[in-house]
């Protein structure tokens, strides 16, 4: 049975080792788990949300930048904004985990949570990691309490997933850097106090520096015309000699994309936690409708298509919040073992791989969940009037935040054969018994979830496969071939997924939702299996001679003969007995 004691201390395995071996269920971290503290910031930050920001909601979506500002100064006061930041510099060096379940409650924020996110995330971290002492004590206290508000300036009109190829110049002049370019795109530009901004030092050192709002030649854009996120202030920051002193350059000189990766990275993480919250809330709004609309004399939960939306929707969900928290778990161990800041960001950099489609998979499960929220509420969803019309329009931009998705399903096969080539994580024989073995047909774990975990050690067995086989065909050329690369990204992060989301059932046994995270676990398990049948197949088709491999593909993932409709209609049963999700 889960305990708050057994389950607070999960471990740190190797960046993508888990492809390789299989973690225990309890090593990791599950949300049933959470002590007393992660409690009371998860009720803190959900309960500034009720109290401060949906009573103001319209005019905050109005872009109100005032109101936006007393909004941060009061999340500041809570401590929220300081979640990250060192205890000696004015923060409350929470961890990561906590700054994690403070992101999930944030998330019903609407366009707030770009502002909180962008501020916290991607507008603090950068100094926290790489600022001078005199530039965390002169900064971090003032953006831990929101009396000031960060910016992050690294997009381009010519360079957005291709952030190296900036065009901002910075040149030494004295004791001062002189900027001139344009970012794009910048969240929180309008009222935003200090900027971390990217340029290019004698034409080709990537390099980073702080530049304050009131410095001279910085100027802004209008604000952009945005589908969605209205409520957050999106503008060009246009730098036109702008004189910055010497000592506000950020890290080394050319070292900037260490900045800027290793930030985006956990801002990737922070996208599916977001995503995490926002699924969830939008299960319990469709189920209550779904109760509530009459159709042909009958509510329309009782109808078979609506089961299997929510069905679908809360197994996702289940998948997506239990890998979310097995990741934060495995980062929080990794930054406890690391010296000092530096270290804790090489430590967590450790997991590019599973930041990369954990971003992806959050966000389009988000996607995938508010479609089907809007097809529950039929001409309703579309209408203004009715909550599923802007959380939809808001959620699109996730697929493009931090990286595309395309691009980070790039990032996952190339780290992940990185990580091999460089001998941090041993790929190549795994892969090669795959091409070669044959199924398993015994797994650990217990017998309710017997036959899934043995279908997703197969699943492991066809991902290796088939990144090996495209490895191996392809050799240098492998990134020219982005389909491949793709396919082979999305079933290692259903592996994961699934892994996920049966190890936190595994560790439930005895606990009074054992039953419901079984149901869920083995859904998701089953359901992944046949997604990875397709992508693998048309990978193999792909690769020369892949073909010859199929039988042994069909092997791995082989017919498991669940009804997934039934356990759809399963699921939904226990959504409706919830009012929502199951497991909140």
């Amino acid at each position: 049975m889960a305990t708050r004691e057994n389950l607070t201390k999960p471990t740190a395995p190797a960046g993508g080792a888990f492809l390789v071996e299989r973690q225990s269920a309890d090593s990791i971290l599950i949300p049933e788990a959470f002590d007393d503290e992660l409690t009371m910031f998860a009720s803190t930050a959900a309960t500034f949300v009720e109290r401060e920001i949906l009573p103001d909601f319209e005019q905050l979506e109005a872009l109100d930048y005032e109101l936006s500002r007393q909004k941060m100064a009061k999340a500041g006061e809570l401590g929220l904004l300081g979640v990250e930041i060192p205890e000696e510099y004015g923060g409350l060096g929470a961890g990561k985990v906590a700054a994690a379940v403070v992101t999930e409650a944030i998330s019903g924020a609407g366009s707030f949570n770009v502002t909180f996110s962008a501020h916290s995330g991607i507008g603090t971290l950068p100094i926290v990691y790489f600022g001078t002492e005199d530039q965390k004590r002169k900064y971090l206290p003032k953006l831990a309490t929101g009396e000031w508000i960060a910016a992050y300036c690294l997009t381009e009109p010519g360079s957005g997933s291709d952030s190296l190829a900036a065009k901002t110049r910075a040149v030494l002049d004295g004791d001062e850097w002189v900027l001139d370019g344009t970012k794009m795109w910048i969240s929180n530009a309008g009222f935003a106090d200090l900027f971390t901004v990217f340029a290019q030092v004698d034409g080709d050192k990537f390099s980073a520096f702080l530049v304050e709002k009131d410095t001279p030649g910085l100027s802004l854009g209008a604000e952009e015309k945005k589908m969605g996120i209205k409520g957050s202030s999106t503008r060009q920051v246009i730098l036109e000699g702008a004189r910055v002193p010497k000592e506000n350059l950020l890290g080394e000189i050319g070292k900037g994309h260490h900045i800027a990766f290793g930030i985006l990275n956990i801002g990737r993480f922070k996208l599916a936690i977001g995503g995490s919250g926002g699924v969830k809330n939008l299960i319990e709004l469709s189920q209550g409708y779904a109760k509530e609309r009459q159709q042909f004399g009958s509510p329309i939960a009782n109808f078979g298509l609506i089961q299997e939306k929510l069905g679908a929707m809360a197994a996702e969900a289940f998948a997506l919040e239990s890998a979310s928290y097995r990741l934060a778990g495995t980062m929080q161990a990794a930054a406890e073992g690391a010296a000092d800041s530096a270290a804790e960001l090489k430590a967590l950099n450790e997991y590019a791989v599973e930041f990369s489609f954990i971003k992806v998979f959050g966000s389009e499960i988000l996607d995938f969940v508010v479609d089907e929220a809007l097809q529950i509420y039929g001409g309703y969803g579309f209408s203004a009037e009715y909550p599923i019309e802007l959380p939809y329009r808001n959620s699109r931009i996730n697929r493009i935040f931090e990286g595309t998705n395309e691009i980070n399903r790039m990032l996952t096969v190339d780290q992940l054969l990185k990580r091999a080539m460089r001998g941090q994580l041993d790929l190549l024989g795994p892969a090669q018994e795959a091409m070669m073995g044959q199924p398993l047909t015994q797994a650990e774990g217990p017998d309710a979830l017997a036959a899934a975990n043995l279908a997703v050690e197969n699943l492991k067995r066809a991902a290796l496969m088939v990144a090996g086989m495209g490895a191996m065909a392809y050799m240098q050329g492998l990134e020219k071939e982005q389909e491949l690369m793709a396919r082979a990204a999305d079933m290692v992060g259903l592996v994961y997924f699934a892994e996920s989301a049966l190890l936190r059932a595994e560790r439930l046994a005895g606990d009074r939702k054992a039953d419901a995270a079984a149901l869920l676990a083995r859904l998701y398990a089953f359901r992944a299996v046949d997604r990875a049948r397709e992508l693998g197949t048309e990978a193999l088709r792909r690769i020369p001679r892949g073909k010859e491999a199929l039988p042994r593909l069909q092997a791995y993932l082989a017919e498991h003969g669940q009804d997934l409709i039934e356990l759809r209609r399963q699921v939904a049963a226990l959504v409706y007995e919830a009012d929502g999700y199951p497991l909140n």
